[in-house]
């Protein structure tokens, strides 16, 4: 069984309410058909002209009766505006689809969301931000890719569709994250190369160093994760590489979590791993929400969406509030 099969019957156990905000996109019709036909999720659809059904139900932001349930809710989570909105703002903000979404899981009406086959990524993380918020001790959403590898690996790519320019602080913050999503999505422990150009002071340039400190400020903040860097990718990968460049590495020749040093590396990397390797590459899975908000590129297919609910709904899992929240 893969790591997708592992996460279809972690989901079917658990059947989450799982929203979907793009009812108007054709992929995401046949998504959720396919996700409450196969007892993966209650679907909420979002949209007028969806259909309900057994486990498939439809609200429209249209609505004011579907929208009135969230309206206290979205007036909270927005108190620090100036001015903060009323009653009749909060309704007008409410008939955005994603807005609508995040509302109704950041207040517990619903354990997911998946979104993005009809919006670009800013506006999925931006209503994310506002309205679910950040889990604590976290200050930065970041992504991953798990890439399911020709050989049967999976192993995990980040960040690979958020945060264009780290700096070390967030990097690291990046490495945390994407151990903690690896160990959640595929059961196995993390081992984690921070990814340069050069391996463990082979090269002297500011980025080098850059990624040299991040490590340091993982191994303080995280002493129980294996991590080493930085490091080249084939020392990270390949342990007859690994004996000649990083001898005794507790993370060479056998990463797990491979986290690169900006958006260009792994952006292109995951495209090329996925494309030249033949590799399974499924995200940006988002990370350091509150609660499960996924995106998904507007290239998607239907079977990207139902392994992006999926994912959202094992990373939900221990989130507090559970079958409870807002009921719409």
């Amino acid at each position: 069984m893969n790591v997708m099969q592992r996460l279809y019957e972690r989901t079917r156990a658990r059947r989450p309410r799982m929203v979907l905000p793009e009812a108007s996109d054709e992929r995401v019709r046949a998504a959720a058909v396919r996700l409450a036909d196969e007892g993966l999720c209650q679907v909420i659809l979002l949209g007028s002209d969806a259909r309900a059904g057994e486990a498939l139900r439809v609200l429209d932001p249209e609505r004011e009766s579907d929208r009135a349930p969230l309206a206290d809710y979205l007036r909270e989570m927005r108190r620090g505006q100036d001015p903060p909105p009323g009653r009749e703002e909060a309704h007008r903000l409410l008939r955005d689809p994603l807005t609508f979404a995040a509302c109704l899981v950041g207040s517990g009406g619903a354990e997911g969301a998946v979104a993005g086959a009809a919006h670009p990524t800013s506006q999925v993380i931006r209503a994310a931000l506002r309205y679910i918020g950040m889990r604590d001790g976290i200050s930065l959403v970041s992504s991953i890719f798990l890439m399911e590898l020709a050989d049967g690996r999976t192993v995990t790519y980040g960040d690979c569709g958020v945060v264009p320019y780290p700096d070390e602080e967030q990097l690291a913050g990046i490495a945390r994250e994407s151990a903690r999503s690896h160990r959640m999505l595929t059961g196995g422990e993390p081992r984690v190369a921070m990814l340069s150009f050069s391996t463990l002071g082979s090269s002297s340039h500011e980025r080098a160093d850059l990624v040299r400190r991040a490590t340091e400020r993982v191994r303080r903040d995280a002493p129980e994760l294996a991590v080493d860097g930085e490091m080249q990718f084939d020392a990270a990968l390949l342990p007859e590489v690994a004996e000649k460049k990083c001898p005794g590495s507790p993370v060479g020749g056998r990463a797990t979590v491979f986290v690169f040093p900006n958006l260009d590396a792994g952006n292109i990397a995951y495209k090329i791993t996925e494309r030249l390797a033949d590799a399974r590459a499924t995200g940006p899975i988002l990370q350091g929400l509150a609660r499960s908000m996924m995106d998904l590129s507007r290239g998607c297919s239907a079977d990207d969406i139902v392994n992006a609910a999926c994912v959202a709904s094992v990373m939900g899992e221990g989130e507090e509030g559970g079958q409870g929240g807002i009921r719409v």
